[in-house]
């Protein structure tokens, strides 16, 4: 739906330079509980607050690099003229965005799951870092200092990542740092990627196999599985951007579980303006596929809830309008799903246990941003690494 561009000049592209690790960290106190952080883009909660969020994602210039100099002042007057046309696709799916309820119960559970799983971590408490939505990075890290979190884990909802996703989030989270915690009284980790993980691609396959249900016995087997997944623009793909990469992993994984003859391909979808963007498109595959297929299911595959995207763009637009509306259905998003939920909480155990900050591949997407700022240590953006 939106465009997305990694900009390697950022704030994140600077701050990383070799593996960190933290090894004989112990927590300092039973009474501090350890934060878990739900970092994601973000939606309106209702209608009134549509302008905001635009406001604040087009002026994201990792999202969408416009001019650093000018960026606010354009995303002022794009945010005005786009908001009734995204007002009105919030009304039309109830209001606003799901995302936030979906990412408070998420995010609770997985919390309540670690008090049993990871003891000696725990207290666990959740909390919700929204890129351009309430609550912002900037609130929640407050409520986070009001708390008396010494230890925090910015587990970002992009299972995928991407620069203009995960990065993002990231650069906002190392500027409120810098702003809000000069003192360091939080000591930082990341899981910045996880599109393989076990509880993720097992709650796909649930799914996948409930909705396949709901098709006729004697065409099921024929159904086309498409994956759908947020495209990017072709000159962000060629900047070697892990995304691409990282959602056909997740495809992969899912259909080995699934173990099943159904042919599949992954489709992409959001793509807006002139410029080319990685296809094919999901929409056009759909009303290509349609005519020639005994039925067509489609996957969100990089949502790790309902949003926009699904609710209006695929239902609505997709389905909804399409004259093969009877032969397509839309797999349900991961929402509530247990195994989903319970996969997280056992990558965050694993992560908590390990002495890393962050995932091998990181240091290489940065280097693939092509800066030429001079990078700081890793432990310029996570601070202490020791607090015995």
């Amino acid at each position: 739906m939106l465009s997305t561009a990694p900009k390697g000049s950022h704030l994140f592209s600077r701050i990383w330079a070799k593996k960190a690790t933290w090894p004989g960290l112990r927590y300092s106190s039973s009474s501090s509980p350890t934060a878990i952080v739900f970092m994601n883009m973000g939606g309106p909660s209702t209608v009134k607050e549509t302008h905001d969020f635009l406001y604040e994602l087009f002026s994201d210039n990792d999202l969408i690099p416009i001019s650093k100099n000018y960026q606010r002042t354009i995303a002022k007057y794009v945010a005005k003229f786009r908001t009734p046309k995204i007002e009105a696709q919030y009304s039309e799916i109830g209001g606003g965005s799901p995302i936030k309820k979906w990412s408070e119960y998420q995010s609770s559970e997985v919390c309540r799951i670690l008090d049993s799983i990871s003891p000696e971590t725990a207290p666990h408490k959740p909390y919700v870092a929204f890129r351009y939505a309430k609550p912002l990075t900037h609130e929640t890290y407050g409520k986070l200092l009001q708390d008396g979190v010494e230890r925090a884990v910015a587990f970002t909802q992009y299972p995928q990542f991407s620069y203009s996703t995960t990065g993002s989030s990231l650069n906002e989270l190392w500027r409120r740092i810098k702003q809000l915690d000069p003192q360091r009284k939080i000591t930082w980790s990341t899981i910045d990627r996880w599109p393989d993980n076990e509880g993720l691609t097992s709650a796909f396959a649930e799914n996948i196999r409930r909705k396949l249900q709901e098709f006729p016995q004697e065409i099921r087997d024929n159904v086309v599985i498409l994956f759908s997944a947020h495209s990017l623009p072709m000159d962000v793909v060629n900047t070697g951007d892990a995304y691409p990469a990282e959602v056909a992993a997740t495809v992969r994984k899912v259909m080995h579980k699934l173990n099943l003859s159904n042919p599949y391909r992954l489709v992409w979808q959001s793509q807006v303006g002139p410029k080319p963007w990685l296809g094919g498109q999901t929409s056009e595959i759909v009303e290509y596929l349609a005519p020639k297929e005994d039925g067509l299911l489609l996957v969100p595959v990089a949502f790790t809830s309902d949003h926009i995207e699904t609710l209006f763009e695929l239902d609505n637009e997709v389905i909804g309008d399409s004259e093969y509306k009877h032969k397509i259905k839309r797999c349900d998003s991961l929402n509530g799903n247990e195994t989903f939920i319970q996969g997280m909480a056992e990558l965050v155990k694993e992560h908590l246990s390990s002495s890393e900050l962050y995932s091998n591949q990181l240091p290489l997407d940065l280097k693939l941003g092509k800066s030429n700022d001079p990078i700081t240590d890793l432990n310029q953006v996570f601070g202490k690494q020791n607090k015995n």
